[in-house]
């Protein structure tokens, strides 16, 4: 039987714009500093530092994930989705799957270049890849940054098949890209749809684009020619189930040509996380 899930009282309100008050320690780390401003971890500060990668594309071979290759840009959320599966990642980087996935980010600087070396070579094998399987590719520091982009760019000058998973209503931005590649068969988006509740969406994902956005971005999206998904997820039993028709429905209006939903699921870290947003926004 697994062991009963810990609730944990939260001692002070959830910082306004963010996803969680907490910033529990990182699983692998042998020591945890207590900070003068009474935050375990590093101060709430939001950073974005460049890191070189050796290599760009993911693999996997599970039977459950419907595609073998994806690219993650970025590593941490903005978004601050309380729910993330994502979170438990930072704590490989000794980073907390707390305040420190949404806080202290890095993003893949030579992501293109090393893109457009693993394409060439002469073993690779065509095969789709996912842009925002674990991170969304197109969070606010992507304006900036442009790396989503610069990846797009590589695979529409090579064509290369592209699925892209967000919630981020910057991804019109990149409609000159995904529209001639769509028109080749080459390109979807999916865009993922939690709540059309505005203040369930304040606090359930605190900087992730509103949801009436979303709604807009699917309609400029198909507009364009590009297939959209629509992702109803993460359906939360109790909170959000029972929008899942309304959810549907709008978007199938604003253009969506199909639709997927996925159940809560609270692997690791999140599991606390979740709980004890739970206690201070829905006790």
């Amino acid at each position: 039987m697994s062991p009963k899930p810990r609730i944990i009282a939260s001692q002070k309100s959830v910082l306004s714009g963010r996803g969680t008050a907490s910033n529990h320690p990182p699983r692998f780390q042998r020591l945890t500093t207590l900070w003068e401003d009474g935050i375990e971890g590093p101060s709430p500060v939001t950073e974005c530092r460049a890191v070189q990668a050796s290599s760009i594309i993911s693999r996997n071979t599970s039977p459950d994930i419907p595609f073998e290759q994806s690219i993650n840009p970025y590593q941490g959320c903005e978004h601050g989705c309380i729910y993330c599966y994502a979170r438990p990642t930072h704590a490989y980087h000794d980073l907390s799957p707390g305040l420190d996935f949404e806080t202290r980010l890095s993003y893949k600087q030579n992501a293109a270049e090393v893109l457009n070396n693993e394409l060439a070579k002469p073993g690779y094998q065509c095969r789709g890849i996912t842009l925002g399987a674990n991170t969304d590719p197109y969070q606010p520091v992507e304006k900036q940054l442009s790396i989503t982009r610069d990846i797009l760019q590589v695979l529409w000058e090579t064509r290369h098949p592209v699925s892209i998973i967000t919630k981020g209503a910057l991804v019109t931005r990149d409609i000159d890209i995904l529209a001639p590649m769509a028109a080749e068969g080459l390109a979807s988006v999916a865009v993922s749809i939690t709540t059309l509740d505005d203040d369930l969406k304040r606090t359930l994902e605190p900087r992730a684009t509103s949801d009436h956005a979303r709604l807009r971005t699917i309609a400029s999206l198909s507009e364009a020619g590009i297939p959209v998904t629509l992702l109803a997820s993460p359906m939360i039993p109790g909170l959000n189930d029972a929008e899942m028709e309304r959810i549907v429905a709008a978007s199938a209006e604003a253009g969506a040509s199909s639709a997927a939903y996925m159940l809560l699921r609270l692997p690791f870290e999140v599991r606390d996380l979740f709980y004890e947003w739970l206690h201070e926004h829905y006790p």
